[in-house]
């Protein structure tokens, strides 16, 4: 079946869509994303991805050409026709088409596409083993809090891991300390508490790390934002990650080094099961 896409109101088969050589996202990456969940066919914490969408718009000054509503009608849609029942719908919107120049014109006009993607989170058999990562300088932009497509840092970051074996990639900040994956949120548990890294530009607000922060506190369990060293992590009694297309996945080993028993941990395994049961409850 051709997948059909999204591109400026129209749907379309996906080699029918078509944007400019000139668009800005491609001669500049001046661009931003979001990438919702499906699962049984229904969205994941919709809400939260729209609002990190706008905030994200908003801080690039880029003028949203659809509402909440025609997004979570246009991502049903593309659902419905492509017949995703586990997987992902991803936006985009670009700051439109215009001659190549840094200061772009005050009359652009934003190009928006959706597509999905198939992929299986709930029943990920890495859940049950773990996955490894490696770690690596963090070479991102600044402004890591927008959620745009400057992307290269992460895709030569992830690379760096794939060749290494590794599912991912661990950044460090120029001080040592652990930003985040190439692309997912980082927590580690030590002593019965959970640690992840504070908000602040210097990370993405990741969707589902919001879940996991506010599920931690409503079953009692502790967690506290700070930062913490690669060493911290190499200590740990677990580690895990959480992403949109991962939901809560258990790290058990950091550059060939297992962590805690090399297993996933029960802090770990409990928290993937709440948030799979957040996921379903906030199905839309």
């Amino acid at each position: 079946m051709t997948r059909i896409v999204y591109l400026n109101g129209e749907y379309l088969p996906q080699e029918a869509a078509r944007i400019s050589i000139f668009d800005r996202a491609v001669t500049f990456g001046d661009a931003v994303y979001d990438v919702a969940g499906v699962l049984d066919g229904r969205l994941v914490d919709f809400d939260h991805h729209v609002q990190r969408y706008f905030s994200s718009l908003d801080k690039l000054g880029i003028p949203s050409p659809l509402e909440r509503d025609e997004i979570l009608a246009a991502f049903r849609r593309l659902v419905e026709l492509n017949q995703i029942d586990e997987g992902l719908v991803y936006l985009q919107v670009t700051r439109g088409e215009a001659e190549r120049d840094f200061v772009w014109p005050d009359d652009i006009q934003p190009n928006l596409f959706m597509f999905t993607q198939v992929k299986s989170s709930s029943e990920n058999a890495a859940a049950a083993t773990g996955v490894g990562v490696v770690s690596t300088p963090d070479l991102r932009w600044a402004r890591r809090d927008i959620k745009s497509v400057n992307l290269l840092g992460q895709v030569l970051a992830k690379r760096a891991a794939h060749d290494a074996g590794a599912y991912e990639a661990l950044l460090l900040d120029a001080d040592g300390n652990i930003t985040e994956c190439g692309s997912s949120s980082f927590f580690i548990v030590r002593g019965g508490e959970i640690l992840t890294r504070p908000l602040g530009n210097d990370i993405l607000p990741g969707v589902t790390r919001r879940a996991v922060v506010e599920l931690c506190r409503q079953h009692d369990l502790a967690l506290r934002e700070c930062r913490f060293t690669l060493d911290d992590a190499l200590g740990a009694d677990e580690a895990f990650l959480s992403g949109a297309s991962s939901y809560v996945l258990p790290v058990t080993r950091i550059d060939d080094q297992a962590v805690g028993t090399g297993s996933p941990g029960p802090t770990t395994r409990r928290m993937r099961e709440i948030y799979i049961a957040y996921a379903r409850a906030t199905l839309i």
